[in-house]
């Protein structure tokens, strides 16, 4: 088919198809921890009142603002807080296509100062990759970068340590910018817990409270309607655990909200459940306690990875965390397997911590070639 004869014979007119406000509007495939994608189905008002009523609220959006929100544009973030909110509240947003430390570690307040960007959206993995890096520096003019046209900050996509919130709050935002730290999922297609800038007060690592929604016992606007093809599961997954109640599959603290992981993240060590949001720490079979610590570490400054290496941060954990908190395993990791937003996918590195070879769906790793170093690095005494 010639494209220009084609073009040549439509019209410029394109009328709107109207739709029905519960008519899908698009379907995203998130994976889980079996490694079975599962089609996300939301529909054509829900989602798109709810992305713009959270959008408004929670980035307190301004006609002047200039907004940016790092996520890739495939995922929910990006369809959520890229497209859908920003333009159905007419806002001016920045589009980024790169990675955040190419072709240096200040590419993002390079880019801030540049355009003069006052709300700024990023993940907590993002955040680390350039946190006290020289990045407020400009590499070419040895000059500081100006971010004095920041207002807000927002955190998306994992629990934030309250090391990088402060630090994140102080330098990034010279403790004059609220961070909104937002919890939500793709399911629920918009932000269910996050402070409201300026009008809650701030606890770092905290997604605080709920805007609106005390509990989940009734549906929101942008909630998901189904598993696409699979009612069945849809129904098991969020609804069967909890009856009466929408399951997010993810911990709390009580009072503020602090978001422990994935209750798949879990790991149970001689009774003992322990929770990892940070390092890249899964669990492997014991035939005494059940699960025991597998450690996936990547090192700093070239330092050489040997025994006495691994003996050292056996010591730490004891003495810092306490002695049930010791990992069996501690394995040298180059590169960890992680999406193209930065999330790392702890099943994979569960798969590889047991010797698993069929590590499911891949497709969103963001280097698929990851997964075979690891392989080649697993611990000897592990086989």
């Amino acid at each position: 088919v010639c494209w220009d004869e084609v073009m040549g014979q439509v019209s410029e007119q394109c009328e709107p198809e109207w739709l029905d406000a519960e008519d899908p509007l698009f379907i995203l495939y998130t994976s889980e921890s079996t490694g079975k994608p599962k089609g996300v189905l939301h529909t054509v008002a829900g989602y798109l009142l709810y992305t713009s009523l959270t959008f408004k609220y929670v980035f307190d959006h301004q006609p002047d603002d200039v907004y940016w929100c790092t996520a890739d544009i495939g995922w929910i973030t990006g369809h959520s807080y890229i497209t859908y909110g920003p333009l159905a509240n007419g806002g001016t947003s920045v589009l980024f296509e790169g990675i955040p430390v190419h072709p240096h570690a200040g590419r993002f307040w390079e880019v801030i100062e540049k355009y003069r960007v006052t709300k700024f959206y990023t993940a907590p993995t993002l955040i680390g990759n350039v946190e006290r890096t020289p990045l407020l520096t400009n590499p070419v003019t040895s000059c500081r970068y100006d971010l004095s046209s920041l207002r807000i900050l927002g955190t998306v996509g994992e629990p934030i340590n309250p090391e990088a919130w402060l630090w994140y709050y102080e330098v990034v935002g010279q403790k004059r910018c609220p961070v909104v730290d937002t919890f939500w999922q793709t399911e629920t297609g918009g932000h269910v817990l996050t402070p409201l800038p300026a009008a809650t007060p701030l606890k770092p690592g905290s997604a605080v409270r709920s805007m609106w929604l005390q509990v989940f016992r009734r549906p929101w606007p942008g909630i998901m309607r189904t598993v696409y093809g699979n009612q069945e599961r849809f129904e098991n997954t969020y609804f069967k655990k909890c009856p009466g109640f929408y399951v997010t599959g993810d911990g709390r603290i009580d009072g503020y909200y602090w978001i422990t992981g994935r209750i798949d993240d879990m790991i149970n060590v001689s009774g003992h459940l322990l929770t990892v949001a940070e390092a890249a720490v899964v669990s492997r079979p014991h035939t005494v306690k059940g699960e025991c610590l597998y450690c996936f570490v990547t090192l700093k400054d070239c330092r050489e990875f040997n025994r006495s290496l691994v003996d050292e941060l056996k010591r730490q954990v004891r003495e810092k965390i306490g002695p049930i908190a010791t990992p069996d395993f501690i394995q040298n990791a180059p590169g960890l397997p992680k999406t193209r937003s930065g999330k790392i996918m702890r099943r994979v590195l569960r798969q590889i911590a047991r010797n698993e070879k069929d590590l499911g769906d891949l497709s969103t790793l963001a280097d698929p070639k990851v997964e075979e170093v690891l392989f080649s690095q697993r611990c000897e005494t592990a086989a």
